[in-house]
């Protein structure tokens, strides 16, 4: 499986991806962040779903990026593209791939900022190839393994966030996936674009680089939990001990053996 989030706040963007992907009962490691340079501008996919599909949509991309066809100024008009040549892939592999039984499934999340762009922007691609992009209300797209981490995101993740704690929650939400299921693991690769710089940096982290920080979140959350006003419980773990139980029909136990 895949686990790929975006989030667009005000200070910029930020991409995780992780690298594993399991077949039966073998795991390797595949990059499901591609970086794209296209004059001076940075942009970037995130991809879930069949790896040929995947593969064969970005050499088309790549290839007509190349061929000097229509200009990309604006990243929205490289989302055309992608959706463009993903419906050239699905006309192509479509039926062949439906003949033995698989779905085209290809989901992606494309980031970057364009010349002309104001600032760097997020967009959600569809199997079909239309897209929506990333709002103020919902600042963030997950595809793969989307359920474990959106809890941490739509209690703490706002547009205002920081851009280093929206990096901060992009890591909880994948650290909750990975602790739930085998198929999401590390190597990760992040990618991050400054509002102000406009430039894409691009680093991966292993699980040793990252493991003081889930410790000191799991900590955190040991402690939070112990603090917890729960004297509205004080009645049922009460009931647990009997002398103390507030049973209003005791019975004998030994009749109802």
């Amino acid at each position: 499986m895949t686990f790929c989030i975006g989030i667009q706040v005000r200070e910029g963007i930020i991409a995780l991806a992780d690298t594993r992907i399991v077949r039966g009962s073998e795991q390797v490691n595949k990059q499901k962040l591609a970086a794209f340079q296209h004059g001076n501008s940075a942009l970037f996919t995130m991809t879930s779903g069949l790896r040929s599909v995947r593969d064969k949509t970005l050499v088309y991309v790549e290839e007509s990026l190349r061929g000097g066809g229509e200009p990309q100024d604006r990243l929205y008009q490289f989302a055309n593209l992608f959706g463009q040549q993903l419906r050239r892939v699905k006309d192509e592999d479509g039926p062949s791939l439906a003949s033995t039984g698989h779905t085209f499934n290809l989901h992606a999340i494309i980031g970057g900022c364009l010349p002309a762009d104001q600032r760097p922007q997020l967009f959600y691609v569809y199997p079909e190839g239309n897209w929506v992009e990333c709002a103020i209300d919902s600042p963030y797209f997950m595809i793969g393994r989307t359920y474990y981490g959106k809890p941490i995101l739509d209690r703490l993740l706002a547009f205002e966030t920081p851009l280093r704690d929206a990096l901060a929650l992009a890591f909880l939400a994948f650290d909750a996936t990975r602790a739930s299921v085998t198929d999401v693991g590390y190597p990760i690769d992040v990618a991050v674009v400054a509002t102000q710089s406009r430039q894409a940096m691009y680093q991966r982290f292993s699980g040793p680089d990252l493991a003081e920080t889930s410790a000191r979140w799991v900590q955190g959350l040991q402690s939070v939990v112990a603090g917890l006003p729960m004297q509205w419980a004080d009645p049922l773990l009460g009931s647990a001990n009997p002398s103390t139980s507030t049973d209003p029909n005791p019975q004998d136990q030994s009749q109802s053996l």
